[in-house]
This record gives C-alpha cells, sequence and structure tokens, in this order.
C-alpha cells in the first residue's frame, strides 16, 4: 500500500465548523480521486491517503495537485512507534535524496505523542546521524537544504520527504455560488480561480456573437472552462447568443458608449441567469483602470443594473501579477490565442472614459433591450466542463 499524509488550509482554523469544512474537502478528494480505490483517513488534522499498490499513482498526484483546501501533500511511510526503526525510515528517505541527486538535508520532526523515548530535538539528532554514518556523501544544512525530512509520530509514526505544496484556500463548496462572466482573455479564467480558491462553486456564462466572433473562440472558451473545472470539481458554462443586443447597441447609441452599455446588458443578463441556478453573486475579471471600461466611474455605470453582489478579485492586481496566475493554473497559453471575443471587435476607437451613471442609465433605458436578453436567455447552450471523470 502506498500511502499519503495531506495537510490541510486554513480550515484548521474554522473552530467548531471545521468538521463541516472536512467533510466537504474529504467529498471533493474522493470526486477527483474516482474510483481509483485510494481510502481516505482523517486524524487529528491530517488527511491520510492509502492507496491499493495496483493504483495509478500518477492520478492520484494529480488529484492532489488540483485540490483547493491543501496546504501541502507528501508521498509518506508509515511504520513501527519505535526508535530503530523510525531512524531507519530516515536512512530509507536520505536515500533517495542521494538518488535524486540531493546533496544536503535536513530533519525536522514534531511528537504529539509524549511517550516516545525521543523527543522532537532528540529525532532531529539521532536521525541526522544516522543519515551522516550510512550516507557520508550527504550533509546536514539546516539553513537552506535540498531536502527536508518530516518526522511526525503521533497515532502512529509518519515519515516523509519531498513535501509538495498545496493551493492552499478553501474547499470548493464551502461558499456558496457564484456566477463567472468568462471571456476569452487573460483575466477571467484567474478570476474564477481565485473565488474557487475561496470556496465557491463557479458557474460561467460566455456571451457569443455570431458571425462577428468565430466558433474558435467559443471553442477557445469552452477549454478555458475544462482547464477551471479541473479545480472547481467542474462548472456549467452557459453560451448565450448576444449578436442581437451588440447589433442593437451600434445602430442605436452613441458609439463612444458601446462598450459601457454591451457589458451593462451582460450583467443584467448574466444575473438573470445567475438567479436562475441560485448564484449569490457574479464574478468579473475587472482590474481597475486596466482599460477603459474599467475606470471606477465605469464600473459604477457597468454594475447600476444589477442587484446581486458583482465579485472582483483582480480589482488591485497589475497585468503581471494576472498573468503569473494565469500561467500558474495553465489558463495563460490558451487564453492568448488570436481568436478575439465579442467585447474587444465592437470596442469604439474613442470610448468613453468617465461615463456618468445617470447618463448611462437614460442610454440603456432607450434602448430597450429587455426583450431581446430574455430571447437569448431562452436560447442558451448549457456545456459541462471538467468534471471529474469526464473528458
Amino acid at each position: 500500500m502506498v500511502s499519503y499524509l495531506i495537510k490541510p488550509g486554513e480550515l484548521v482554523l474554522k473552530g467548531g465548523n471545521r468538521a463541516a469544512f472536512e467533510r466537504i474537502l474529504k467529498r471533493n478528494l474522493n470526486a477527483l480521486l474516482g474510483d481509483t480505490g485510494a481510502r481516505i483517513e482523517i486524524a487529528r488534522g491530517r488527511f491520510y491517503l492509502h492507496c491499493p499498490e495496483n493504483t495509478a499513482l500518477d492520478h492520484v498526484e494529480d488529484a492532489l495537485d488540483h485540490l483547493l483546501g491543501i496546504a501541502g501533500w507528501a508521498r509518506t511511510r508509515i511504520c513501527e512507534k519505535e526508535p530503530r526503526v523510525v531512524l531507519e525510515t530516515c536512512v530509507e528517505i536520505g536515500r533517495e535524496f542521494r538518488d535524486r541527486g540531493l546533496r544536503t538535508f535536513k530533519i525536522e520532526a514534531r511528537r504529539t505523542d509524549k511517550s516516545f523515548p525521543l523527543d522532537s530535538y532528540g529525532i532531529r539528532c539521532q536521525g541526522g546521524k544516522a543519515i551522516l554514518e550510512a550516507l557520508p556523501e550527504l550533509a546536514v544544512d539546516v539553513h537552506t537544504p535540498r531536502g527536508i525530512i518530516e518526522v511526525e509520530i503521533r497515532e502512529r509514526a509518519y515519515v516523509y520527504g519531498m513535501e509538495k505544496k498545496g493551493l492552499r484556500g478553501l474547499p470548493v463548496g464551502t461558499a456558496g455560488r457564484g456566477m463567472l462572466l468568462l471571456s476569452g482573455g487573460i483575466d477571467s479564467p484567474v478570476a474564477g480561480y481565485l473565488m474557487a480558491s475561496r470556496g465557491m462553486h463557479i458557474d460561467g456564462v460566455y456571451f457569443h456573437a455570431y458571425p462577428y466572433t468565430s466558433d474558435e473562440a467559443r471553442r477557445k472558451v469552452l477549454d478555458l472552462a475544462r482547464i477551471l473545472g479541473r479545480y472547481t470539481l467542474g462548472m456549467r458554462l452557459y453560451t448565450v447568443g448576444f449578436t442581437p443586443v451588440q447589433l442593437r447597441i451600434r445602430d442605436g447609441a452613441p458609439e463612444a458608449w458601446t462598450t459601457i452599455l454591451l457589458r451593462m446588458a451582460m450583467m443584467e443578463c448574466a444575473e438573470k441567469l445567475a438567479k436562475k441556478r441560485h448564484d449569490r453573486c457574479l464574478i468579473t475579471g475587472e482590474s481597475l483602470s486596466q482599460v477603459a471600461s474599467q475606470t471606477i466611474e465605469n464600473i459604477s455605470c457597468i454594475q447600476s443594473r444589477t442587484v446581486l453582489p458583482v465579485l472582483r478579485p483582480l480589482i488591485g492586481m497589475d497585468k503581471d501579477r494576472i498573468i503569473h496566475l494565469g500561467e500558474a493554473i495553465g489558463t495563460y497559453r490558451t487564453s492568448i490565442l488570436p481568436y478575439e471575443d465579442c467585447c474587444v471587435l465592437f470596442s469604439p476607437p474613442h470610448p468613453v472614459l468617465r461615463g456618468d451613471p445617470a447618463e448611462a442609465g437614460r442610454l440603456y433605458e432607450s434602448l430597450a433591450l429587455g426583450d431581446l436578453i430574455d430571447s437569448a436567455l431562452r436560447e442558451n447552450v448549457m456545456e459541462r466542463c471538467g468534471y471529474p471523470q469526464e473528458p
């Protein structure tokens, strides 16, 4: 049997609600693991994952890499709580370090079972001595070691090295539901990921303007939803045909206002869809003053058609930081494919920079978009993206 030790993230701070958070984290991990046969055990602030010998460990480790709500994980050895056995296990991991080309190490130890003969300091000293005697080519470096061996003496003895960092955050499903306005750009997938990392389950809506935007642009957004769904335990993506709405705005409004009015229509449409899905908020990828429509005045205009809260997790981030996050979660390369969305194609050359919400409201009402929005919603296409065990 192969075992993994999993360190939960901030859910350990949840006090009386901690058990509920742990149940959701366990449910999410089971969903990602599928039919691997792995068994999850929870004991004293740790999760342990026990896998039969024939388990596809690549699949298990990929699931751990995509699991929100954990601080870290490592393949671990579970051994007898006997000093000789623990020290021998430390040497085994030291040998693995050597075989991987690592030449320096240190040992960290925690002892919650005070009946164990060696205290934490003694485990570190005796473990380091045993490794140096067996593997003289290694050296101790307590400041910048290439490898760290962790020893935890709990109800059993756990010894592991090469811990991998987790995604941290909270388990998906602990913070309600939100509707993400997902475009084919860099920002909105990152915004969705950040809200999922705070425990929110995500639905998505994409506004398509065929034939002005290509089917390749729609497939690009589907691919982004599939990548994002790996972290969110799947998401439903609703594609809404918005061409009639955009044409009425183009033909009936001052050119400088077209982007603002289009985004107002998108927010109204997204809110109607969110309410049907029992989502409690809207999520956008807006970053303050990144583009003309994202000045604080224009943001006020755009959200003037909504009642639900609008969450903007990127609002204070610069583009470099957003790109870095997109690269980390795997959406960036897809986002930069050269298929433009409808907002870009209908952008005016000289947009309003500091719109007045009252004027925006008057212009919007004059367009009478309600019936067009309702018609577009009735004809939306829903696709399931990134659900565990689905292609």
